[in-house]
């Protein structure tokens, strides 16, 4: 009798990164061997690996999936067009040091699903060198019904800002909405379903560098921040179906299309530590100033993609979530500042607290490296004389998407209509206070 993932119940366990065992059905998992001559239920062993085969045994990262039939099992791959997506790097054109935003992206008029509601704003690094990453934004109102998705250019970290995603993948599902993020490992097949009638919206982070890990705490010590154990990963479910179904893969930055007579969501048993994960931003323990001065944005750490340097990540994925404001004799919204590292921003919602108006839930931000950014005027004359009293900013949510690498903006991101030309602009009001004759 065939079955559906997405009618399953989900189910999920707990832990960053563990090594999980699950099986949808009894004693499907072989015991003491990972390859048995004949597995159980007459599966079919194929092993999936996130990392190098001789990475040391802190970063190895593989599963073994127990599926119906083995991935090979398709027609040949054939190049599929689509004209919103691109990888770095880009030829052209160069990167650009203005400061730059955009409004929500419009909501699809025409029946979209995930892949074709994908539009890149920006990339940086070297997809081919594995490092780097892209940054999408996606808007949908139809689900992937006969149709399924892997990126084999680096694993993606999904932020919803409207809607709820249904990620039916190989391990399981997961269920994603506002105020959650999901990742998606490199080469692991999804489908992206939405709740009837509603329409989706967010952004993503496709990370070609290592994959993501929890920062350290250094002195923080062994609380705060992401906890491991609020990180949920799908147990193991699967569907048994014949048909004709479509599988899209993102291979050195081009889309890739086979056929298949079966779905791919075939696993019935897994074990490992690569799989999907889900995380709900409210779990996040904020640390924070309780005497004067902004702190540095890395204190909001949740994941960090390694680069070469340490120090110096690949993308750190931050968050500003709700939190107590009590530093004392302190301009507290972020202070102007100019960085090396380069800065892709987005609103999930609510308000950001250096902006007065302007940027929108669903909207983003871009100040690459060096370029100076910070409160617009109204901010900053309204922060410089307020009462500072504790304050409660409980209706945000924001996120930055930090990397060490210069974006690239897109051709079709800074041609957008709904591209802010005008966004230097709330930075005029700002004028001299000085006066030599008061201190």
């Amino acid at each position: 009798m065939s079955r559906r993932l997405d009618q399953t119940p989900l189910a999920y366990q707990s832990g960053f990164r563990n090594h999980f065992a699950s099986e949808a059905l009894p004693s499907a998992l072989p015991q003491g061997q990972n390859s048995p001559q004949r597995c159980a239920y007459g599966l079919y062993a194929e092993q999936l690996t996130g990392s190098a085969f001789t990475a040391p045994r802190s970063h190895n990262l593989r599963s073994w999936l127990y599926r119906i039939r083995p991935s090979v099992a398709q027609s040949a791959y054939r190049p599929l067009e689509h004209g919103g997506l691109a990888t770095a790097p880009l030829s052209r054109p160069a990167a650009d040091p203005n400061q730059m935003r955009w409004d929500p992206a419009p909501l699809p008029e025409a029946a979209t699903d995930f892949i074709d509601g994908l539009a890149t704003i920006a990339v940086n690094g070297d997809a081919g060198t594995q490092a780097g990453c892209g940054v999408h934004v996606y808007a949908c109102n139809q689900d992937m019904t006969e149709r399924f998705f892997y990126n084999a250019d680096g694993e993606l970290l999904i932020v919803p800002q409207l809607g709820t995603l249904r990620l039916g993948t190989e391990f399981g599902a997961l269920e994603v909405g506002n105020g959650e993020i999901a990742v998606i490992p490199r080469g692991v097949k999804f489908q992206v379903r939405i709740s009837e009638g509603d329409q989706a919206r967010g952004y993503v982070c496709e990370n070609y560098g290592s994959p993501l890990e929890l920062p350290g705490l250094g002195p923080i010590g062994a609380n705060g921040l992401a906890n491991p154990r609020d990180f949920q990963s799908p147990v193991a479910a699967y569907e048994d179906l014949e048909g004709d179904f479509e599988l899209v893969a993102k291979f050195s930055g081009a889309l890739w299309a086979t056929r298949l007579d079966h779905s791919p969501l075939d696993v019935v048993a897994w074990h490992g530590n690569v799989a999907p994960y889900k995380y709900d931003l409210a779990n996040f323990n904020t640390i924070n100033t309780v005497s004067f001065d902004h702190p540095d944005p890395s204190i909001f750490t949740v994941l960090t993609s390694a680069s070469d340097t340490e120090g110096m990540a690949n993308i750190d994925f931050v968050i500003f979530p709700p939190r107590w404001m009590v530093a004392d004799n302190t301009f507290r919204p972020p202070y102007f500042h100019r960085n090396l590292m380069s800065e892709f921003m987005g609103l999930i919602h609510g308000e950001y607290d250096a902006k007065a108006e302007g940027f929108l839930p669903g909207g983003a931000s871009l100040h690459n490296c060096m370029s100076p950014h910070g409160p617009d005027a109204e901010t900053f004359e309204k922060a410089s004389d307020a009462s500072l009293e504790p304050q409660y900013q409980g209706a945000t949510l924001a996120f930055m998407f930090e990397s060490r690498y210069v974006f690239q903006p897109t051709e079709k991101a800074l041609a957008a209509d709904f591209r802010q030309r005008d966004y230097v602009d709330v930075w005029k009001g700002l004028k001299s206070h000085f006066d030599p004759t008061r201190p």
